[in-house]
């Protein structure tokens, strides 16, 4: 089992991911797009990557927006495992 990180070491990996933020002792990040067929495409991909990687956010679409939070449960709070998916969720938009 993956250990959690404190909030120093989850905020100096942050820093390198751009829109990512720790709220409520998950990872964040809020994503608009132009339409809801771009933000269904979007969601498409990052559950594909969560299969291939056998970790799943949890993710919420209204509309145009999706919102995706991380966290690892079977260690109650974030480990690297959520911190390398931010970074491969990411490299998607």
């Amino acid at each position: 089992m993956a250990h959690t990180l404190d909030d120093s070491a989850i905020g100096e990996r942050l820093a390198g991911l751009e829109g990512w933020r720790l709220q409520g002792g998950k990872l964040r990040r809020e994503y608009r797009f132009d339409d809801f067929s771009a933000a269904f495409g979007f969601l498409s991909r990052v559950a594909l990557l969560a299969e291939r990687r056998n970790h799943h956010p949890d993710i919420w679409n209204s509309y145009r927006q999706v919102v995706i939070e991380l966290m690892s449960h079977d260690a109650g709070g974030v480990t690297e495992v959520d911190l390398e998916m931010a970074a491969a969720i990411q490299a998607l938009s």
